[in-house]
């Protein structure tokens, strides 16, 4: 158990205006969200800690942070940004390579991220990534321990669709590591094939892309993190956030 059940919804910062409109609306008609985490995509010219920035101090904020994009013999460049807003946790994920090839990337890896977050910021509570579609559940386990062991708090889930590999990978995490558990919307093929051939996401016969089906689910995602004493985080995708999540959370 880790404590009372945070919600988190996730917003892409295309542009800071429409991050801000987005943000007036989950305060609108989600009343229920009280963490906004930010996905840091190089092709946006706002970087995560930055979008995070808008949140505050309305919401806790989470950034994702890219492993490869931190340079090994430089100071962190979102360090004193961090501090200044009063952001006191981040996601590490390991990072694709940039669809831009002159951007400059590192060999850096997750673990040694989370690693180097804990000596060097030790008050910002370091998150992992958690991908129960990208190797087997032996190998994922073992990727999460040495995370653990790096320093991480706990995970946040690539999004699920099916509540009985949610349960499966909750009985292989370590008791007392805090869980993210994520959901997203899947309401068109073009979508559907995304998730499949890009991330090879695993989907229920029962599954339909329609908003119905994605917000029954994100209920029942919302009632698995309560009854564990975890969190849940939502990432709406081409649908309204309000018409996904209202009367949910």
């Amino acid at each position: 158990m880790t404590g009372p059940t945070r919600v988190s919804i996730e917003l892409v910062p295309r542009s800071r205006s429409g991050l801000r409109a987005e943000l007036a609306e989950v305060a609108t008609h989600l009343p229920g969200v009280d963490t906004v985490n930010v996905p840091d995509l190089t092709r946006f010219s706002t970087r995560s800690w930055q979008g995070c920035t808008y949140a505050r101090p309305h919401y806790r904020a989470i950034p994702h942070i890219r492993a490869v994009d931190l340079n090994p013999r430089e100071p962190l460049a979102m360090a004193a940004h961090l501090d200044e807003h009063g952001l006191d946790e981040v996601l590490i994920i390991s990072g694709d390579a940039p669809a831009d090839m002159s951007a400059r990337v590192y060999d850096v890896d997750a673990v040694s991220a989370i690693r180097r977050f804990r000596q060097e910021l030790p008050h910002v509570r370091v998150y992992a990534g958690l991908d129960p579609y990208r190797q087997s559940l032996a190998r994922e386990q073992g990727y999460l321990e040495r995370k653990l062991e790096a320093g991480a708090v706990g995970f946040f889930t690539q999004p699920f669709f099916d509540l009985r590999l949610m349960d499966t990978y909750a009985d292989l995490l370590p008791e007392g590591a805090e869980v993210w558990w994520g959901a997203t919307t899947v309401t068109e093929e073009g979508t559907l094939n995304y998730w499949r051939q890009r991330n090879h996401a695993v989907f229920p016969r029962r599954f339909e892309p329609t908003l119905d089906w994605n917000r029954r689910f994100a209920a029942e995602v919302l009632a698995f993190a309560r009854e564990r004493g975890q969190h849940a985080y939502f990432m709406p995708v081409r649908a309204d956030a309000a018409a996904y999540l209202g009367g949910i959370v």
